[in-house]
């Protein structure tokens, strides 16, 4: 490790504002209960904090385009600040957003984030890998960039029964120059911290010896935890924040969203968690007062176990699975070269020493993060249950 990472954290106060409409299990303010959490914790303290400056599933509603800016713009910003080596990692909790496309929004998600993100590393680096461990398949990235070997975008997820949004087969591999430069891990109901973890660092240690990134963009979409509203893993927040600690010890440039995650009080868990983990910080059970403890009722505890659903894949079926992965890396060309040109100018780059700038006066968005609460976010209306 390096003897001192710096770790970037961009967070809008404005984008837990957001409202998707009653029974929408997709919460913004999600993001604020993270945001405080983090701050509870004085992680904050370690990082520089950034604000950005720049169908049914998806409703349009008061204010869409400056939530999307908002969640786009930190992804860009946080690919810029690692291109131009002003932080190691870069955290967006607000980004991850997979399945929006070019030319239409799909799965809550309507600015593909991640994609804008990966064109801004590839200014820069020859070759960058795509993670996702969001329950859901990462079908917006693979799509955009199925045909080239510059993205190797590597999804785990889950796969049949008409779970959305229905893609991501062993067998999709790309096309064209892409061909095998698309890995997905489709997995069934109920797979546990042990199998799941297991796969994937086999997996990506598999991938990381045969392409050789020079930058990493992870998903952390969190209904791959274990009793997510629209989810059916296992997974537990130490198992989930496992496979974050593993891809940090890669030791390269790494920009880390969120993503999905619908029992939002497990959600803002989760990314404390993995906030910490990227910090190398090990966070107390306990969770400290903050504006949104009373979700955390009545045990006010920070992690979350696994679950008790049946783990439908079999020992065989993951060693297929690995076995038609490592078959399909096995036929690339290891590390593929590719013909370098000027880099465009980036719109903005920090003209100041910021070592040097008093973070308490660059940051003094707390009180705008105080958000008012909707009457129906505590679960007492018929329209807006989380537990159900």
């Amino acid at each position: 490790m390096r003897s001192k990472e710096r770790i970037s954290y961009f967070y809008d106060g404005d984008v837990g504002n957001v409202y998707f409409g009653p029974n929408h299990p997709m919460k913004p303010h999600r993001l604020c209960m993270t945001h405080h959490l983090v701050l509870s914790y004085e992680l904050h303290n370690k990082m520089e904090v950034y604000v950005d400056n720049l169908g049914e599933d998806c409703p349009v509603f008061e204010n869409l385009f400056e939530f999307c800016q908002i969640y786009a713009g930190g992804t860009i910003d946080a690919a810029r600040r690692l291109n131009n080596k002003l932080c190691d990692i870069a955290i967006n909790w607000a980004g991850g957003l997979h399945h929006a496309k070019k030319c239409e929004a799909s799965g809550f998600c309507y600015i593909n984030d991640l994609v804008l993100g990966i064109l801004e590393l590839l200014k820069h680096h020859a070759r960058v890998l795509y993670i996702d461990i969001d329950v859901h398949h990462g079908d917006g990235v693979e799509e955009a960039f199925y045909f080239t070997d510059r993205v190797m975008t590597v999804s785990f997820h889950k796969y049949g029964d008409l779970f959305f949004p229905g893609t991501g087969d062993v067998k999709d591999v790309g096309e064209k120059e892409g061909k095998n430069y698309a890995i997905n891990v489709p997995l069934k109901n109920g797979i546990d911290d042990g199998s799941f973890l297991r796969l994937f660092k086999m997996i990506i240690m598999k991938v990381m010896d045969c392409y050789a990134p020079g930058a990493i963009v992870l998903q952390c979409g969190a209904d791959s935890l274990a009793g997510d509203r629209l989810g059916c893993f296992n997974l537990s927040i130490d198992g989930h924040a496992a496979c974050v600690r593993f891809v940090k010890q890669l030791n390269l440039p790494l920009l880390v969203t969120g993503g999905g995650g619908y029992t939002k009080e497990n959600v803002a868990r989760c990314w404390t968690v993995e906030t910490g983990a990227l910090l190398d910080v090990e966070l107390p059970n306990e969770i400290p007062e903050n504006d949104y403890s009373k979700y955390f009722a009545p045990d006010y505890s920070l992690k979350s176990p696994s679950g008790y659903m049946e783990n439908l894949n079999s020992k065989s079926y993951l060693n297929s699975i690995r076995q038609h992965v490592c078959e399909n890396l096995s036929s690339i060309q290891h590390a593929p070269g590719v013909q370098m040109h000027e880099v465009p100018p980036d719109f903005y780059i920090p003209d100041f020493d910021e070592d040097e700038q008093n973070p308490d006066k660059r940051v003094n968005r707390h009180t705008r993060d105080k958000q008012v609460q909707r009457d129906d976010e505590y679960y007492d209306g018929d329209n807006d249950n989380d537990h159900a």
